[in-house]
């Protein structure tokens, strides 16, 4: 797994990069199969936003989102991804359940 971080008008520091690298892995946990992860940092005025696309064997997942800190909005952006994998690996499961039944009957 390769992630790209890229920060807009903002330096994206040692610890910010470790912190971002350290709440990815938690999702490769429940979905090994991510390929590429490209992670953009951004702050506008007061507000900071984390947005990130996700290569995933088949797909993209994309999510964003934002708060008044950069820590916090790296936090809420996993989760959403967290639940987006999630959802994508038990569509997966699903698909090769009916394919192995589909299999059987035939």
């Amino acid at each position: 797994m390769q992630i790209n971080i890229t920060g807009q008008h903002l330096k994206v520091t040692q610890p910010l990069k470790e912190y971002v690298e350290k709440k990815f892995e938690k999702l490769t946990r429940h979905f090994d199969h991510v390929i590429n992860i490209h992670v953009v940092l951004t702050v506008e005025k007061l507000e900071h936003i984390a947005e990130a696309s996700l290569q995933v064997s088949g797909n993209k997942i994309f999510a964003d989102a934002s708060n008044e800190g950069m820590y916090a909005a790296i936090d809420s952006l996993v989760d959403k991804l967290d639940r987006q994998i999630v959802k994508h690996k038990e569509k997966l499961k699903d698909h090769h359940q009916r394919d192995v039944e589909h299999h059987a009957i035939n």
